[in-house]
């Protein structure tokens, strides 16, 4: 039996699955690895740590069994300014404007079980990739992929967000070690704009060449959440699909880890003409600072404005996927 074999019966999962439609499009799997399987992934040493007492036991944990810190949305890259702020020590770590925190993901780069390998194998093989793009009727030929074992610590957050123009298909796989995980506060929410806010979808929908950005959590309501441990969601990006995290944990026993991956567009892509972040679509705010400017004349004029305001710019946008 190869390598890629032993999880076909995944991708008779995933050609069997229907699309929901609620709050997106999107394909959810519960169960989705078989309980042997499942169980053998979330035992081995490198998904299940041994349990520590401070974040400098984590860190030394992690790193020494494969992890490495990856630049990622909602994330910082320096582990001791993080533990700084984790500890207290510091008061505050730069983020995305519409977020209140950030933590650290690591990824696993040097998997050294047999099951993680077959596992690292497989949602690289062309077949699995190839079965998921069908589903949403992506060319995989004319995209480029990324994807592997990913742990994200305590602060880690992205606000509601359909992902860039440049991602094709994205996919997440709850592997946590902890028995407890569906109780904790770390889950990835599946949401709608609110009524009132319904027209920033709308003006993504009606221009498409224009980038989509991150919006404040009270913008949007969550429709459902990925709770379930062995759970898959998977969803083609578009103006509507929006999801986000908070992660609020105690991570010293057990983290928040997923199988992470994204199917991104590479040929025939059209780079994005122009980009409004989420102050442009404020139209309260633009009511009373701007003489109640309608939406037409606040967006044409958001489009030439400076954005020089250190406090407003995200500098980790690059990474906002």
């Amino acid at each position: 039996m190869s390598d890629i074999d032993r999880f076909s019966y995944l991708l008779d999962k995933i050609n069997c699955s229907e699309i929901e439609d609620n709050p997106f499009p999107h394909i959810s799997i519960e169960g989705f690895f078989k309980s042997n399987d499942f169980e053998e992934i979330i035992l081995s040493k490198q998904i299940g740590l041994k349990t520590v007492k401070s974040d400098q036991e984590l860190f030394d944990e992690l790193f020494a069994n494969g992890y490495d810190i990856v630049p990622f949305p909602g994330a910082i890259t320096n582990y001791k300014e993080y533990m700084a702020w984790h500890g207290g020590k510091k008061n505050s770590l730069e983020h995305h404007s519409a977020c209140e925190a950030a933590g650290i993901v690591l990824r696993l780069n040097k998997p050294s079980t047999p099951i993680l390998n077959q596992l690292k194998l497989f949602i690289n093989s062309e077949e699995f990739n190839l079965a998921i793009s069908k589903k949403f009727n992506v060319n995989l030929q004319e995209c480029n992929r990324d994807s592997g074992i990913q742990k994200y610590l305590d602060g880690y957050e992205i606000s509601p967000h359909p992902d860039l123009r440049k991602k094709a298909l994205t996919f997440m796989v709850n592997i946590n070690p902890s028995r407890d995980s569906e109780n904790a506060t770390y889950h990835t929410h599946y949401l709608k704009f609110t009524k009132s806010k319904q027209y920033v979808s709308e003006y993504w929908k009606g221009n498409p060449m224009v980038e989509r950005c991150w919006v404040p959590w009270e913008w949007c309501s969550t429709v459902k959440q990925q709770i379930k441990n062995n759970s898959i969601v998977i969803f083609s990006p578009s103006h509507c699909t929006m999801h986000a995290v908070k992660a609020e944990y105690q991570h010293f026993n057990g983290q928040r880890t997923q199988l992470y991956g994204n199917i991104w567009y590479e040929k025939k892509f059209q780079e994005s003409e122009s980009r409004l972040d989420w102050w442009d679509f404020d139209l309260q705010a633009h009511r009373e600072n701007q003489n109640k400017k309608g939406l037409k004349s606040i967006i044409n004029s958001a489009y030439w404005r400076l954005r020089e305001d250190k406090n407003k710019v995200d500098k980790s946008r690059r990474h906002n996927y």
